[in-house]
């Protein structure tokens, strides 16, 4: 090998060696940066995250750690009603009669939803009446109706939604029940999740694995309907698409997402939150990491 050849050789080589390390060291900042903000959150806190363009590039912190799933757990029920239309188990054009009565899975007593304590109060003026499975889907993941939500659980069954969710590889979500069934959350029988478990689910939509191409579709398109954007959208810009979920009790914000950029690239989001010592505040330092997750996927 003459000189000038090795020369271009080992110029090369060590262009590649500092692109690595320059990449290496990114990372390492972008983490830090993110554990930082994480720390200055009263509470605890947990991210996923992974840039579908690019799946070597992710985040996890906490991510295998037990949440209350709050409403999170709504995606894996409409997950489900997409598979059993699939399988010829049911029509999502259909109607259902609209009841308020459900039973407690600790002893099957009767329980009613209260308007008070439900972010959809549209609905209860529908009781009595048939309503459509499809618009009932639409109320649950964009307006977080319960008392939708709960008649869509009893049409399923909780158990088959979390079979769905661990055929998709999420290994610890458990939707057990539907929503305000107080003897159950005395005994401490909730829904939970994870970081990492909301990730898979939602990357699997944004991947057309959850359902059909079609089914997958129409699931996004519902989520980027979401009305409750204080979190992964917050501070990005208009021109970014989110399809995403949130989930709020007493303590506790989540929010999991599809992000869409305008150049095409696209990564999910989880974030979730419990013991928030204040709850605004909270949410907008939550807020500042999903900024800051977007002000990464910019650099690459």
């Amino acid at each position: 090998m003459n000189s000038s050849l090795q020369k271009i050789t080992f110029l090369l080589v060590l262009s590649s060696i500092l692109a690595c390390k320059k990449q290496e060291e990114q990372k390492i900042d972008f983490r830090e940066i993110v554990i930082s903000q994480m720390d200055s959150i009263q509470g605890n806190v947990a991210v996923a995250f992974i840039n579908l363009s690019d799946p070597s590039d992710t985040l996890f912190i906490n991510a295998d750690e037990e949440f209350h799933a709050a409403s999170t757990m709504k995606v894996p029920v409409m997950i489900e009603l997409y598979k059993q239309e699939e399988e010829g188990k049911l029509n999502l054009d259909d109607s259902l009669l609209l009841v308020n009565e459900f039973k407690s899975i600790v002893d099957g007593s009767p329980y009613s939803m209260d308007i008070g304590d439900d972010s959809d109060d549209v609905i209860y003026s529908k009781i009595g009446t048939t309503v459509a499975i499809k618009d009932l889907i639409y109320s649950m993941i964009t307006v977080s109706s319960n008392l939708a939500t709960n008649v869509l659980i009893e049409l399923v069954d909780a158990k088959n939604v979390t079979a769905t969710m661990r055929s998709l590889g999420a290994e610890k979500i458990e939707v057990l029940r539907g929503v305000e069934d107080q003897k159950a959350y005395d005994l401490g029988l909730s829904n939970s999740t994870t970081a990492k478990d909301l990730l898979i689910i939602m990357q699997a939509i944004a991947e057309n694995k959850a359902g059909t191409e079609a089914d997958c579709e129409e699931m996004v398109g519902i989520l980027k309907d979401q009305k409750f954007n204080e979190i992964i959208p917050f501070y990005l810009p208009e021109e970014v698409s989110v399809a995403h979920k949130t989930g709020s009790i007493t303590g506790v914000h989540h929010d999991a997402g599809i992000v869409y950029l305008p150049d095409g690239k696209t990564y999910v989001l989880v974030l979730l939150s419990k013991n928030l010592e204040d709850f605004e505040k909270g949410t907008e330092q939550l807020a500042g990491i999903s900024k800051t997750i977007y002000a990464h996927m910019q650099e690459k």
